[in-house]
């Protein structure tokens, strides 16, 4: 392949010029490369007039085009004689180019792509990895070498530095623009800037491994992938031999070399043969013990060839830029390790109680949401109250997720689970020695928290040195660790929430009230599930599908009469109670729909506080007025279950269910009494 003379301009000129390339296939790999423009068109075929020239009998002299039109790029066949292919497809129109795309030309392959980072392109059929039809001359003998070197020169003793005074601090600078550079393609442009500017070589090019391939011991040239490359006079840029590569592989040495116009595979000229390269630098980019890649440069001026300098200044960027493609790889493995993660962490949440949201439409929840919202724009302390069971972490993560601080960690601590000594270390943190057993410092769920939120469960059963500890840093004051003496201020927003009543233990003193007003900027009130029923259908769906997930169950619903007796039951756990009960039911029903039968009810509901009447469907509701009888126990237990199955109609399992025993208790029961 040359590149010759001729272009001729292209019709669409509109925007300005993207990156596109053709880059040809040597019989091994992808190796060579012609940027396109997009005002001009690029002639192909045998004919020195064209601006890529093809040394293949089967290419006619004016055989193909590539041209910007229309917003695209296209191919066009000049009615060759032997036809164009596009992926193995003849073409006949004007053909759109994308990424990837692979020109067949008699022998010759060329693949379009838009940028050099583009690695993935397909190798090409019907070739086997010794053609060398588009590059001849694969395998020749290496140029005369000049010079090698493992470092530049400077790089010696503190004496020599004040003579590189000048080179030092360019490459302080190309240091600091490295360090900028986000992609592999920009450190590839801030190297060949570089080198096209202090060096006189006229084409510059970088070739790298890929990630997964820069450690490997057997990695050859084939898997060098051209990164981005530089020409002074937009010539074609042309690899150096496979020889010259290897030897700078095997050794890790950059090498300067003359002299190569004979090496046909390093001549670089165009139609009119202008340019030879006499001159060229090979360089590896090297990291510790691994080579990453490789850096070239051409001269084909004989009056101011490539000399020592410009092999120093080469090694000392090659050096830089394999410190900065090593960072920037891994960043690149600490960003997708990090992405995993974080899509870990979502899926888990996800699956955790409550994830799915607030459940209810009733207007209690309504009104509810109404508060979070309004709640959450600030960040204001909130006091969370209500029964045991209710959702007051839910509501807590509701807040945390609607707020400002949603990117935050989100920390919850119960304070009723700890005693005092440990309920300190865990809010406060800890350091080495502090006491028997803190063997290391340990930051406590202050620290944690920091930039996020922290929800305190059961709060008033915090003592009171602790109370007074926890008010200080409400009030925005530092803490110490337990043992430590520097203070660690964090930023923290606290949502507390307790089912105990405040006033009450304001009022015996086992509560600070300076806390308790602290605590109570903003209050919001949890329902019972006693006061939103109409919810209980929604609430039992979205547990169904949960534990359906979890436990893999073919189960998509329940019975009209299940939803009924759900509904009618005395949750005294609340909404945990029925989550409860929904898995219980999952993992022993052997149907595909919940039938009122299959429903595990507890039957601590059943068993009334003194202050609380009996259901009104219990059998067993005995006035004060029934006269006494002289009866065994085993007589008022059969009269009982007698009575209780005429209740249900005959319904053992919902007979059992009522009296609080197993379906098979009760059969046991039955056979004993009558015997």
């Amino acid at each position: 392949m040359q590149s010759g003379a001729a272009d001729r301009t292209s019709t669409d000129q509109v925007g300005p010029d993207p990156d596109a390339f053709l880059l040809t296939w040597d019989g091994g790999t992808w190796r060579d490369a012609v940027r396109l423009k997009r005002q001009l068109v690029t002639t192909i075929g045998r004919s020195t007039t064209n601006r890529l020239v093809l040394q293949d009998e089967g290419a006619s002299r004016n055989h193909c085009e590539v041209f910007f039109a229309d917003s695209e790029w296209k191919l066009r066949d000049l009615k060759s004689r032997n036809g164009t292919q596009l992926n193995g497809r003849k073409v006949n129109a004007d053909e759109p180019l994308a990424p990837g795309d692979v020109i067949s030309i008699g022998a010759c392959r060329l693949a379009f792509c838009h940028s050099l980072d583009e690695l993935a392109v397909a190798r090409p059929r019907n070739l086997v990895d010794n053609d060398n039809a588009t590059l001849p001359g694969r395998d020749t003998p290496p140029p005369s070498i000049l010079h090698s070197a493992a470092r530049p020169q400077f790089a010696g003793s503190a004496s020599q530095l004040t003579a590189y005074a000048s080179v030092l601090s360019r490459l302080y600078q190309l240091g600091l623009d490295l360090g900028s550079a986000g992609t592999r393609s920009e450190l590839a442009d801030v190297v060949l800037a570089s080198l096209e500017r202090e060096t006189v070589a006229m084409i510059v090019a970088v070739l790298v491994f890929m990630p997964d391939q820069s450690a490997a011991a057997d990695s050859g040239t084939s898997d060098l992938q051209l990164l981005g490359y530089r020409s002074r006079s937009d010539l074609p840029y042309r690899r150096v031999s496979d020889n010259l590569s290897r030897k700078v592989l095997e050794s890790g040495e950059a090498i300067l070399a003359r002299d190569v116009a004979d090496d046909r595979q390093l001549s670089m000229f165009d139609s009119l043969g202008e340019m030879k390269a006499l001159s060229v630098i090979c360089a590896p980019i090297r990291a510790a013990e691994h080579t990453l890649g490789l850096i070239h440069l051409y001269s084909g001026n004989p009056e101011n060839p490539l000399d020592r300098g410009d092999l120093d200044f080469c090694l000392a960027v090659a050096g830089q830029m394999a410190v900065a493609l090593r960072n920037l790889q891994q960043r690149e493995t600490l960003a997708k390790g990090l992405a995993r993660a974080r899509s870990a962490n979502d899926l888990l949440r996800s699956q955790l109680p409550g994830a799915g949201g607030l459940v209810g439409q009733t207007p209690s929840m309504v009104n509810l949401r109404e508060q979070i919202a309004l709640i959450a724009e600030t960040d204001a302390i909130v006091l969370i109250r209500g029964e045991s069971g209710c959702g007051k972490e839910l509501i807590a993560r509701s807040i945390h997720d609607r707020s400002s601080r949603r990117d935050g960690p989100f920390v919850c601590l119960n304070c009723a689970a700890l005693n005092e000594s440990l309920l300190e270390s865990e809010l406060f943190g800890h350091e080495k020695g502090a006491f028997t057993g803190a063997s290391d410092r340990r930051i406590g769920r202050f620290e944690q928290a920091d930039g996020g939120t922290l929800f305190l469960d059961e709060v008033g059963e915090m003592s009171g040195s602790i109370q007074a500890k926890f008010l200080r840093i409400l009030e925005g004051y530092p803490f110490e660790r337990i043992g430590g003496r520097r203070p660690v201020q964090v930023n923290v927003r606290v949502l507390a929430a307790t089912n105990r009543d405040l006033e009450a233990a304001v009022a015996d003193g086992s509560f600070r009230s300076d806390l308790y007003f602290r605590l109570q900027v903003a209050e919001i009130t949890a329902p019972p599930l006693r006061d939103r029923k109409a919810d209980i259908p929604l609430l039992a769906a979205e547990f169904l599908q949960r534990c359906v997930l979890k436990t893999g169950r073919r189960i998509t619903g329940f019975t009209d009469e299940a939803l009924l007796r759900l509904q009618e039951h005395v949750w005294r756990g609340n909404v945990r109670e029925l989550q409860n009960t929904i898995e219980r039911t999952v993992i022993l029903c052997r149907n595909e729909i919940i039938r009122e039968v299959d429903l595990q009810l507890s039957p601590l509901a059943r068993r009334h506080p003194p202050d609380t009447p009996p259901a009104s469907d219990s059998p067993a509701a005995f006035s004060s007025g029934d006269a006494w009888q002289q009866q065994s126990l085993a007589d008022v237990e059969l009269a009982h279950i007698l009575k209780t199955l005429e209740h249900t109609g005959g319904n053992k399992s919902r007979a059992a269910q009522i009296l609080g025993i197993e379906r098979s208790t009760l059969d046991r029961r039955l056979k004993r009494l009558n015997e």
